[in-house]
């Protein structure tokens, strides 16, 4: 028997998931941060990684191809941001090597699913192109 009481979302794409975790990580990281980087670094880092799954999710109602691979594009531009804040907290001594190689860990599982799914896409899987 077929389900009918389910909505497909961006929610249900497992690049949105790993890159909604990421962000979250990247906030609490930042909780931590001196006030005298509340404006600055901080908020930076956590507008570049809420982009991530921000742009994912626009981009997964787009109907064209070209669409969806722009959007999901910035959201690698945006994780490759994060990759250089990352090190750059660490190397600032705001994160510990713990919380550094759960992020670098998080962000590469972000990185290899949002790739994957713009591979799929790239490859016609489902997605019509633009009219």
């Amino acid at each position: 028997m077929e389900r009918t009481d389910i909505t497909y979302s961006f929610e249900n794409v497992i690049a949105w998931q790993k890159a909604h975790r990421f962000a979250l990580l990247a906030y609490k990281a930042t909780q931590k941060f001196p006030v005298a980087e509340r404006y600055g670094l901080c908020s930076q880092f956590q507008r570049a990684a809420t982009s991530v799954p921000a742009n994912i999710a626009e981009g997964y109602k787009k109907l064209g191809k070209a669409d969806k691979l722009r959007f999901f594009n910035i959201a690698q531009g945006s994780l490759e941001e994060c990759r250089n804040y990352i090190l750059f907290v660490r190397d600032l001594g705001y994160i510990d090597t713990s919380e550094f190689l759960e992020l670098r860990k998080s962000l590469e599982e972000a990185s290899m699913f949002l790739n994957s799914y713009c591979k799929g896409i790239i490859n016609n899987n489902g997605v019509k192109d633009e009219e």
